[in-house]
Formats: structure tokens, sequence, C-alpha cells
């Protein structure tokens, strides 16, 4: 009898294993959302990692996490490192290139709680009342990976996160919009050459009126 139940085990082990071989490795996720500002103010929202804490879903999960920023301010080379609670984890991204106004691609690794690598894109596309934005990650499975995927919807768990990232990258990205459209234009000086005439023609009276005194 146990025998029998030992056998039943393995059979079983050796299922779940061409079960999650069979997995596909390659994997993407994307959520897209429409935007009331222009490109290049969604685009400041993104390609500097110090705005992340503005709109980043996970940024509010742990408070007392340990963020690093290196590289330049913003832009190619940039990078952002994490360190918090179980939750967050840790890792560190960095930004490989920018297109202006159009596209910004992020190589991501996470250390814990487990290690993996991963591309992030965000490409924006130009519309008549503001901007459509897709956030998208490209990434390969391992075994425990394709095994983690048979239990929990990867797309689902982090496309909510996208969902509401976006929505966050929506309110900062709209609120930049309404308050450079709200400054006041800065005022014209007039140049040289529009105020000499006005001069000329202020001083020939006081002329003709000296003329008229001889």
């Amino acid at each position: 009898m146990v025998k029998k139940i030992l056998i039943g085990l393995v059979a079983l082990v050796g299922v779940f294993v061409v079960v999650v071989a069979m997995q596909p490795a390659d994997y993407r996720v994307e959520r897209s959302l429409a935007m009331a500002a222009p490109p290049d103010v969604v685009m400041a929202q993104i390609e500097d990692f110090k705005r992340w804490d503005a709109w980043s879903p996970w940024a509010k999960i742990d408070p007392n996490q340990k963020v690093t920023f290196g590289g330049p301010d913003k832009g190619k080379d940039a990078t952002y490192a994490w360190s918090g609670n179980d939750e967050v984890g840790e890792g560190n991204m960095k930004i490989t290139a920018v297109k202006p106004g159009e596209r910004v691609d992020i190589d991501l690794n996470f250390i814990r709680p487990f290690p993996s690598s991963s591309t992030v894109d965000f490409v924006l596309k130009p519309e008549a009342n503001g901007t459509l934005v897709t956030w998208g990650m490209n990434g390969k499975n391992d075994f425990m990976g394709k095994a983690f995927c048979l239990f929990v919807d990867m797309d689902k768990m982090l496309g909510n996160d996208f969902t509401k990232g976006l929505t966050q990258l929506k309110t900062a990205a709209e609120a930049e919009a309404a308050k450079a459209q709200a400054a006041p234009p800065p005022a014209a000086a007039p140049t040289p050459a529009e105020g000499a005439p006005a001069a000329a023609a202020e001083g020939a009276p006081a002329a003709e009126g000296a003329g008229a005194a001889k």
C-alpha cells in the first residue's frame, strides 16, 4: 500500500514537472491610459525617478524603505534602487534609452524576494486631447516562475498595479499641465527698434516749439 502511494506521488510530481516545463517562458504585461497632458509633461514625470514617488503604485507600500538615486538627475543612465519590507522587496532600475516625448526604456532587476530581470517600457502617443500612455513589461520565467504562474495570474496581478500607477501618473501630469496653462505669459519688453520711432515722434513737437520761440 505504501509502495503504491509513493509511486503515485512520484507520478504526480513527474506530471507537475512536465506541465510546468510546458508553460511559456516569455511574458508581457501592459496597460494603457489617456491623459489630458502633452507628451513632454508626461515624459517629465517618467524620466525623472525622483518624481516616481508621486505616482508609483509601490512607493507608499513601505514608508521606511531605503531609496537611492544615481547617475544623472534624469534621462538615460539615471538609476533608482530600493530596499524595503517583504512586500516591496529589494531591487534596482536603470533608464537605458529615452526618445523625447515618445518612449522611455528601463532595465528592472529584483534581488528579493527572488532574483529576476525584466525590461520596462513607457510609450507615449500624442492625441487630440493629450497623450495615450502605455506601460509595459517584458521578461522570461525560469522553472520557479513558470510554477508560480500556474497558481497566480501574473497579467492580472501586475496589470492592476500598472493601472493604479497610470491613474496616479494621470493625476500628477494633468496637475502639471493645468499649472502651466494657468501661469501668466511673460510680459514682452519693447525692442530698441520699436522704441526709437516713438522717441523721435515725441521729440518732434519740442523742436517745433523751440523754433517758434525764436
